[in-house]
């Protein structure tokens, strides 16, 4: 079938996503934990409003440009799971703070002093979550290391401590791992653990925020944990399909693009490259071993396997082949990571059935 659109494009599969939406609401709440899901993924205002609707009591972003899009456009409560180390950033996270109710994340000593420095001047008090590393090896101070930088945080009277948060991933023993489940408890049995640490030395430990959308589930399900900020279920993914997390049937986001060359039978280049398709999902790699850049709907041999900037190398099996793609048809491509695929788009085309609405992605470049 072919869609009257211009192509390359986003497609969003609405009742999909309104089922997503609702199926990860209601499995946190069975947990009786607090859903606050990642905004990363859709970048949309509207998007997260669907969430707090279903359940979620507020979102999750990773920079202050995302926070200040989504304040404007009515979402009352955002978590920036980010550290603010530089005066101005800080300085727009409290005037966010001023309008909603806002968390801020902090990982360092010099972080949160520069924190506290910047709240004193504008004669203001920031709510402060202490970033942990459990394993990823990213941002987060060092587990060993969280109560001593606690204790310090929480003799500032301008930052007010009220919880403590990680991101792992799909990550068991310190490795990645397909064992979800078991990275999932790994993971919230670590920062219960740290959370009664910290109570115990008198640190007042309201909120243990933890899990991404591989690990969510079962990290709520550790007595302890408060909130799970899962973000791709959204949308999901073919690596969250790999991960076992979804069937490729709960993508609601998949890539349209338009075959332009057929150099040979066993070939078609398509209008989609690396400024359609995010990258940073290599296929063949441990543990998820991808083959290709995408799942291509309908043709079960075919395999996204090359890109350049504006060009997607298809390479067709016998199947495929059969199917002898022409000039101008369409193929539809469920992308290895839709978060990042997202954020290379200006625009997303809503389907609902046989209509298709074109919406800015209000958040995409918000990077700083």
């Amino acid at each position: 079938m072919t869609i009257s659109l211009e192509t390359p494009c986003v497609l969003i599969d609405t009742d999909i996503l309104a089922r997503n939406i609702a199926t990860m609401a209601e499995r946190v709440r069975q947990n009786g934990v607090k859903l606050r899901p990642h905004a990363k993924t859709h970048k949309l205002p509207s998007v997260a409003q669907q969430q707090i609707d279903a359940g979620a009591v507020g979102i999750t972003v990773a920079k202050v440009s995302e926070a200040e899009v989504m304040a404007a456009h009515g979402i009352p409560n955002i978590f920036i799971a980010y550290p603010l180390v530089t005066a101005s950033k800080i300085e727009r996270a409290i005037r966010i703070s001023e309008q909603i109710e806002l968390i801020v994340g902090v990982d360092s000593l010099a972080g949160a002093q520069l924190m506290e420095q910047t709240a004193a001047k504008h004669g203001h008090t920031l709510q402060v979550r202490l970033e942990i590393d459990t394993g990823l090896r990213r941002t987060g101070v060092p587990y060993e290391a969280a109560a001593a930088l606690a204790t310090e945080i929480a003799g500032m009277s301008r930052l007010r401590l009220t919880g403590i948060y990680t991101f792992r991933g799909a990550l068991l023993a310190g490795k990645p791992t397909l064992d979800v489940a078991a990275a999932g408890l790994e993971e919230g049995q670590l920062m219960v653990q740290l959370a009664d640490r910290l109570r115990a030395e008198g640190i007042a430990i309201a909120d243990v925020s933890v899990g991404s959308t591989p690990t969510a589930l079962y990290a709520a399900a550790v007595e302890g944990v408060t909130e799970v900020r899962p973000g791709t279920y959204v949308y999901q993914d073919r690596m969250q399909a790999q991960l076992g997390i979804c069937d490729l049937e709960d993508c609601a986001g998949s890539l349209l693009v338009t075959v332009v060359s057929r150099p040979s039978a066993d070939l078609a280049i398509v209008d989609g490259g690396s400024k359609t398709f995010a990258t940073d999902v290599q296929p063949g790699t441990h543990p998820l071993q991808l083959r290709g850049f995408g799942h291509i709907h309908g043709l079960e041999d075919a395999l996204l396997v090359r890109m350049t900037e504006e060009h997607g190398m298809v390479e067709l099996g016998p199947l495929a082949q059969a199917a002898d793609l022409k000039v101008g048809d369409q193929l539809r491509i469920i992308p290895n990571h839709i978060c990042s695929t997202i954020n290379l788009h200006n625009h997303v085309v809503m389907q609902r059935g046989d209509i298709f609405e074109r919406v800015p992605v209000l958040a995409r470049g918000m990077l700083e």
